[in-house]
């Protein structure tokens, strides 16, 4: 019996963690509102978590679209919808636009159709910047998207990169204060970068303070 369980144990060590479960876009689509992650290859990965900069831009960049698009038939998404970017990996980018006279998305389910705009918000992890530098350009690219806006909060720096004929970006604008007019592909929009940085300085301290509760017993 000794000899059994020394082998059920070695066994057990030696053994390869579980693979995690594979999905399709079908049934990422279908994953509940609160079950967070993209997919990449078919397998649940994990998001960023944004914290209160990351939010305050997304919401600006949202309102300048939205102000500059809407009453010109354009259309603007938030950070949830879901894009088909291969046939087996889908993302949520931070903000997307469809421009007027595009092709729009479907009201319901994944989305296949490439907006014109895709919008991420670099965070600071390697990991995370990595993703959205490499990963998701490549990714991006493939899916026919044809501006990628890239926002660093860390250098407060905007690049905007447009889709070449080879299927590639290239650098089309790159800022990092004033304001910004002349932007590719949306004629007569001016981004004003002073005032998006101003709103991210009206944010408290660097890191948060302790729960009440920690505070109480110190």
């Amino acid at each position: 019996m000794r000899v059994q369980r020394a082998v059920v144990i070695r066994q057990s060590a030696d053994s390869e963690a579980p693979a995690r479960p594979r999905l399709t876009l079908a049934g990422w689509t279908c994953l509940p509102e609160d079950e967070p992650g993209e997919l990449v290859d078919g397998v649940l990965a994990e998001e960023e978590v944004p914290d209160a900069v990351h939010e305050v831009i997304v919401t600006w960049v949202i309102g300048v679209l939205r102000s500059w698009l809407i009453s010109r038939g354009g259309l603007v998404l938030g950070s949830e919808a879901k894009f088909a970017v291969t046939s087996s990996s889908g993302r949520k980018p931070d903000a997307s636009a469809y421009l007027p006279g595009s092709r729009k998305p479907p009201r319901r389910g994944v989305i296949h159709v490439p907006p014109d705009i895709m919008v991420e918000v670099i965070s600071p992890s390697p990991r995370d910047a990595r993703r959205d530098r490499v990963e998701k350009l490549h990714e991006y690219a493939r899916f026919g998207v044809r501006w990628y806006w890239l926002i660093d909060p860390q250098a407060a720096t905007l690049a905007l990169l447009e889709l070449g004929p080879d299927g590639r970006y290239v650098h089309a604008l790159a800022a990092a204060d004033g304001v910004v007019s002349g932007v590719p592909g949306l004629e007569g929009l001016t981004l004003d970068l002073d005032s998006l940085w101003s709103e991210v300085e009206r944010l408290g301290p660097e890191s948060g303070e302790a729960p009440l509760g920690a505070r109480e017993t110190e």
